[in-house]
């Protein structure tokens, strides 16, 4: 029924996070015409979260080894947003999108599926 998701980021610089995704992050890409690039994303989990406040949605994308991704994004230029903290179910820092959306990035400890 369902065969897959579709992931859209709204940005101030769409070009720029094409770039990004393209050069920094080397995710494969199709142009789906006029320089429109969609990418395929690793592997995805979606987890449904209790809220108090409004219903959202969040992009937080996964690593083995934090500590050795956040070293290999820092020298190609990507700043982050926040230090590196334990949460328990995994540990979590924020990148800047070159368009100026935050993105988690973190190193799961939970079982994935």
């Amino acid at each position: 029924m369902i065969n897959g998701a579709h992931v859209v980021i709204y940005t101030r610089d769409a070009e720029a996070d094409r770039t990004f995704l393209r050069d920094v992050l080397g995710w494969p890409h199709v142009d789906a015409g006029h320089g429109w690039l969609i990418f395929q994303a690793p592997p995805t989990e979606v987890a449904c979260h209790p809220t108090e406040g409004e219903p959202r949605h969040e992009l937080m994308l996964m690593c083995d080894d934090l500590d050795a991704t956040v070293t290999e994004l820092t020298q190609k230029g990507v700043p982050f947003t926040r230090s590196v903290e334990d949460v328990g179910w995994g540990r979590v820092t924020g990148l800047r999108l070159p368009g100026g959306g935050d993105v988690s990035l973190y190193e799961p400890r939970h079982p994935r599926p």
